[in-house]
């Protein structure tokens, strides 16, 4: 069955998509507002902005893929839609960081998980980082337009056998369990979302907002990159921007000068901060770029005797917050419990170990079960986060120290994930650690969980969620913009992506950012359509 092309049919209908690495060296752009990103943040941005009539140019550093170039190749995907080819981590190497970088960011390449931002995180922001403005009452409409906008909805398909075995666990424990909404419409069940969506159910940026930005006359510049900003006392005047090479490993194609009126920032996590350390911004108060958050993800590996096969059917469908707000926003650290789809290639690099003992893993493939724990960053005074700094190729990278109150709560959900498992009926379970090995009762596993070693690169841990580093808040000595997301310092600046937030969000962020963004955004829009 052949299914449409969305964007390649826009293409030709006249859509403004351009390639900036066959521009002419220093072309000069205009518009009234930029966007610097076309994920989440940039894309719902984008349909607002363009929708109140403003010319709007979104600028993308990725390549422009679409669902004839989704072929479900792991491979190939991961070099092509994620940052730095899929080989992001934190400085040290202690977390590995998936992250989208193509037309639509990581919505592209995410696993569909849609939640509302929990209202202990909403309480805590106002009550400790001075957030005004972004409680649940008045974000409940926008977080409704946003799931009508996108298809959000509990997936009404029954689980995989990999993510039933939360619930199965869940219901023998009598502990928490729920169906996760997913933003998908006419979804073929096909299971690697991962690697983008070849038949367009996936309701991300590429098929959705971006689409009606252009149809209102937006233009797309992607396969370039922001380099920096140019000021004018307290306005931006220019975004010098230089074209990637066709591989996507260096910009060093030609030079782009962009201006407008009004610059909105989102890159997202690591790569907003990173524009603005590179641009020597404003920050007075040494804010940008710290309290970046990561969801930082330990796991445990089951067997079965009967297939689970987590490869196929959609990624991520159950989910259990038994742990996670236990002791409210503050105290030890909270954690969410999901499972990740089990593609080859990527299981086998998080599994690691080598020869024989990986290969025998992977032939278990289709009788295991990997859980994920979300461990819920940045509440605590003991989980400050991480930091963004600069290589000296004026790249970002993530500085996240790991702490002991990190490794107590890994401990923790090691042995909370493997009490599910078991009452699910596994037959064993490893915890996912470079010295662990089967334990076929709760008791043993417990007993080898305690006597760990929990320091870096001995616990495998992983991150699909980048958040903070330009966090929002009302006082510009602890924020980096306020609560509508505008710069403390600079006047034609609003920051509208991930970064925003002063803490994790304890939730798969997608829907976060959506709402979030789609209320600041529209107020944007108006100030800037009555100027």
């Amino acid at each position: 069955m052949s299914v449409p092309d969305i964007f390649r049919q826009g293409i030709e209908r006249g859509w403004q998509v351009i390639d900036a690495s066959l521009q002419p060296d220093n072309s000069v752009f205009e518009a009234d507002v930029i966007i610097i990103g076309s994920g989440a943040g940039g894309g719902t941005s984008a349909q607002i902005m363009a929708e109140a009539g403003l010319k709007v140019i979104v600028l993308e550093e990725g390549a422009l893929k679409t669902s004839s170039d989704f072929k479900n190749d792991e491979a190939k995907a991961y070099a092509e839609l994620y940052q730095e080819g899929s080989a992001r981590a934190t400085r040290d190497g202690g977390i590995g960081i998936l992250q989208g970088r193509a037309v639509g960011g990581t919505t592209t390449v995410n696993w569909t998980s849609s939640f509302r931002t929990p209202e202990p995180t909403l309480q805590h922001w106002a009550e400790a980082h001075a957030v005004s403005g972004l409680d649940s009452a008045s974000l409940a409409p926008w977080f409704a337009q946003m799931e009508e906008r996108l298809g959000i909805s509990p997936w009404a398909v029954p689980p995989n056998a990999n993510n039933d075995v939360i619930r199965r666990g869940c219901e023998a424990l009598d502990w928490h369990w729920a169906v996760i909404p997913r933003n998908v419409r006419g979804c073929w069940n096909l299971g690697y979302c991962g690697t983008g969506c070849p038949v367009n159910a996936k309701q991300s940026m590429l098929v959705t907002t971006l689409p009606a930005a252009l149809e209102r006359g937006a233009v797309l510049i992607y396969r370039a990159r922001a380099e920096r900003l140019q000021f004018n006392g307290d306005q931006i005047s220019e975004v010098e921007c230089r074209a990637m090479n066709q591989l996507q490993t260096l910009a060093d194609g030609p030079r782009l000068r962009l201006r407008a009126r009004h610059v909105v920032l989102a890159g997202g996590g690591i790569n907003s901060p990173a524009l603005l350390l590179r641009s020597k911004a404003p920050d007075p108060h040494q804010r940008l770029g710290k309290r970046t958050f990561l969801h930082p993800v330990n796991f445990t590996l089951a067997q079965f005797d009967q297939p689970i096969n987590g490869f196929y059917g959609a990624p991520q469908s159950i989910y259990s917050d038994h742990f996670q707000w236990q002791q409210g926003a503050l105290g030890p650290m909270g954690f969410k419990l999901e499972v990740p789809p089990m593609y080859p290639s990527i299981t086998s690099a998080l599994l690691g170990s080598h020869g024989q003992e990986n290969f025998q893993r992977m032939r278990q493939l289709a009788h295991s079960n990997i859980m994920l724990a979300l461990l819920r960053d940045g509440f605590d005074d003991a989980s400050p986060g991480g930091s963004v700094v600069l290589r000296d190729d004026a790249t970002p990278v993530l500085d996240y120290p790991l702490t002991d109150y990190l490794w107590e709560g890994a401990r923790r959900a090691y042995l909370a994930m493997a009490e599910i498992q078991f009452a699910a009926g596994a037959r064993e379970v490893f915890p996912v650690h470079v010295h662990g090995r089967a334990s076929r009762t709760m008791a043993d596993f417990r007993q080898q969980v305690e006597g760990l070693s929990y320091r870096i690169h001995d616990v495998r841990l992983a991150s699909a969620h980048v958040m903070g580093g330009c966090a929002m808040g009302d006082d510009p000595q602890r924020a980096v913009v306020n609560s509508q997301g505008r710069h403390h310092q600079l006047e034609n600046l609003t920051v509208l992506d991930g970064s925003l937030f002063p803490t994790s969000i304890g939730a798969n962020p997608q829907l976060s950012i959506y709402g979030i963004v789609a209320k600041l955004a529209t107020g944007l829009a108006s100030e800037l359509s009555r100027a």
